[in-house]
């Protein structure tokens, strides 16, 4: 099953509403961070995929869509292995961006957890691949954020490009995908609360430093999405 979407949008642009979106839409199932934490031992296909030693197939079985990280570091080389696939990339103001990620998938506590887990190669590989050490720069991150949204842009042909906030709703994103808009509101999740992020801090809770128990982690993401697409089929 190839992929038919493409999310080049970095983490904390609205990807978890999107995702939510997405499947309504009927492209789902959605690829996206919650997946990795919803089943931990995924970690290793990204590795494996990052060092070139796993096709993407692999990684994606099953899925017809992916948005978010670690999927969206990705995305000139998923562009190229999926040349019919559209491309979309979620965009918002870089200072407020970098301000997000900073109160929840880079916050300090979060980053030294995740540096003392059995996480940290697939993170070093994956979400902090184009970072290094310097997630905590704004004008680094800012500079970094803008330079990935103008390569995204300049290397994808328009007529396969949607340029997206999801403050914008519906009507655009379905128009890029050719599909009636439906008679439901657009999903919203929390926009200061990293999902993946926030199943790591729950599950480590005060637990000694480097003890993470990934079992709990999945727990937590399998409860945390259930609970996201109930809400979101109510409104």
């Amino acid at each position: 099953m190839p992929l038919e979407l493409i999310g080049a949008g970095l983490g904390r642009t609205g990807t978890l509403s999107l995702k939510l979106a997405l499947e309504q839409l009927g492209f789902g199932p959605c690829y996206h961070m919650v997946e990795v934490f919803s089943r931990p031992t995924r970690t290793r296909d990204w590795i494996q995929a990052a060092d070139g030693e796993l096709e993407w197939e692999t990684v994606f079985e099953g899925y017809v869509a992916t948005v978010d990280y670690p999927g969206c570091v990705f995305w000139r080389e998923l562009s190229e292995r999926y040349p019919k696939a559209k491309v979309l990339l979620t965009v918002r103001d870089p200072d407020s961006w970098f301000e997000s990620t900073q109160s929840t998938i880079f916050s300090p506590r979060n980053v030294e957890r995740l540096a003392h887990s059995p996480l940290r190669e697939f993170f070093d590989k994956t979400v902090k691949r184009d970072y290094g050490d310097r997630l905590h720069d704004r004008a680094f991150m800012t500079e970094e954020f803008a330079r990935h949204n103008a390569e995204v842009q300049r290397s994808i042909a328009s007529e396969r490009l949607l340029v997206y906030e999801v403050s914008q709703g519906w009507e655009p994103l379905c128009a890029f995908l050719g599909v009636p808009v439906p008679n439901a509101a657009f999903p919203k999740a929390n926009t200061r609360e990293d999902f993946a992020a926030r199943s790591v801090s729950a599950a480590l809770g005060n637990r000694r430093e480097g003890s993470l128990d990934l079992e709990e982690i999945a727990k937590h993401a399998q409860d945390r999405i259930e609970s996201l697409k109930n809400a979101s089929s109510k409104e």
